[in-house]
């Protein structure tokens, strides 16, 4: 059995949505050598050893990570040190990463009212399944997908299971076969896996939009994507033509 982490990542541009993929036998390891991430961090720093993984939050200094970034504390290095313990942790485990976006400037001028098109959430979240599916095929196993906690999330469960059934005449093997079960949303300060699939997610948002001008803050983030690269399954961003939504 695999476990399939999904978090997503956005701006006014595009949608992105990973897909962090760990078989059972990682699970515990991956999951123990992330906590050590922050127990490293909370005996040198002034952070919490429950603290939350979460790519925003460290590298802007909020929410758990906010008195790295008080007034004499402003240690923007030591919070990219600690968002690169926790990459080169990821990179280090046999997982695989999904990425698929979706350009959302074609995808606004498709969308000509209510319920025109769908949203780019449930977009990008079934072309997702399909790409977890293809691969998870290909090493003949099953899996189970985890999602962060979301407004909706019944809502994206009917999405879920009128996917699998949206052949005609179709069931639920017909369509995503290697899924299982529903989609399971769960608090991501409760699952360093979940936090590891946002780091992924803020991180790759953050490189392809170029919203760094700075050139250290670009040099920055490409590093810490190289810890994670080789594990790169797929990527991709969709863009709709004129005529599709």
């Amino acid at each position: 059995m695999l476990l399939t982490y999904v978090d997503e990542s956005y701006d006014r541009d595009h949608y992105w949505m990973v897909a962090l993929v760990v078989a059972e036998k990682h699970l515990r390891p991956l999951h123990r050598a992330l906590d050590s991430v922050v127990a490293k961090a909370a005996d040198r720093y002034p952070v919490d050893r429950h603290a939350e993984l979460h790519g925003h939050a460290l590298v802007q200094a909020r929410d758990d990570w906010t008195r790295m970034g008080n007034k004499g504390h402003n240690m923007v290095r030591a919070r990219i040190g600690v968002y690169a313990d926790a990459m080169k942790v990821i990179g280090a485990h046999d997982v695989r990463v999904i990425v698929r976006g979706l350009d959302l400037r074609p995808h606004r001028s498709n969308h000509f009212g209510p319920g025109a098109c769908p949203s780019p959430h449930e977009v990008v979240l079934r072309q997702l399944l399909e790409e977890i599916c293809e691969h998870v095929q290909v090493r003949d196993e099953l899996a189970l997908v985890i999602a962060d906690e979301i407004d909706g999330a019944d809502d994206h469960r009917r999405h879920f299971r009128d996917y699998q059934q949206d052949a005609a005449g179709g069931s639920v093997s017909d369509n995503l076969p290697c899924l299982v079960d529903t989609i399971h949303f769960a608090p991501s300060k409760a699952s360093r896996l979940l936090q590891a699939a946002d780091l992924i997610a803020y991180l790759h948002r953050r490189l392809v939009s170029g919203q760094d001008s700075d050139p250290r803050a670009r040099r920055a983030n490409e590093m810490l994507w190289t810890h994670v690269a080789p594990r790169v399954a797929h990527s991709h961003c969709w863009v709709p033509d004129q005529h599709t939504c």
